[in-house]
């Protein structure tokens, strides 16, 4: 199981090209772009509360809902897997693994990201939160993903994820060894931490076929 953004595409990536677009079209300047490029992390979670600020801030016409749903169309298409990604998905694959997602988010945002970015050709199943009614890191929402990738939690296998509440924690608790993507940071959390680690997804696949090779 892999968790979806910032661990499978580059969605850090894609909200910074979004907050030069968004910039340029609302003719904001250049310390617009600044500030929408802080707000993730003073507004967390679904963004329709970061357009919120953003309306006030900047005094936008367009309703809290309008650019919500723009955000909402536009974040797939400047969506790009991180390296290595469907390289190492398709050698899972061929090792004989199922691979599924689980991810946060709201149905057409993800469902956008895993198709046109190629994601959904190179897994067996999905679970996004907005269609199945539980969040990460509840344990239901790694089964139900498992389940659609034609496998069982209670069968074993891993989570890999960047979040160490979502995926890390998530993951321990529905029966599953984990994998943390670190992307350079160190595990500062007061949570149990993972299974293993890796610097970025490409080397998470090595590390799980690493180990699971040693277990055989």
């Amino acid at each position: 199981m892999f968790d979806l953004d910032n661990t499978l595409i580059d969605q850090s990536g894609a909200y910074s090209r979004w907050a030069a677009e968004f910039a340029e079209r609302h003719r904001l300047g250049d310390d617009s772009i600044s500030w929408l490029t802080n707000a993730p992390k003073t507004f967390p979670g679904p963004k329709d509360r970061l357009l919120a600020q953003a309306k006030a801030r900047f005094g936008l016409l367009d309703s809290v809902d309008e650019l919500w749903m723009q955000y909402r169309r536009r974040i797939p298409e400047l969506a790009r897997t991180r390296p290595g990604v469907l390289e190492g998905l398709a050698r899972l694959r061929r090792e004989g693994w199922m691979v599924g997602i689980v991810t946060n988010g709201a149905v057409d945002n993800q469902l956008g990201k895993i198709r046109r970015t190629g994601l959904a050709e190179h897994v067996d199943g999905f679970a996004i939160s907005g269609a199945v009614g539980v969040r990460k890191p509840d344990p239901q929402i790694f089964g139900l993903a498992a389940q659609r990738a034609g496998a069982e939690t209670a069968e074993g296998g891993w989570m890999v994820g960047d979040d160490p509440i979502l995926d890390i924690r998530g993951g321990h608790s529905a029966g599953m060894s984990t994998c943390w993507v670190t992307h350079g940071r160190e595990w500062t959390s007061g949570e149990p931490g993972p299974d293993a680690s890796a610097q970025d997804t490409g080397d998470a696949v090595d590390t799980v076929l690493t180990l699971m090779t040693a277990q055989e």
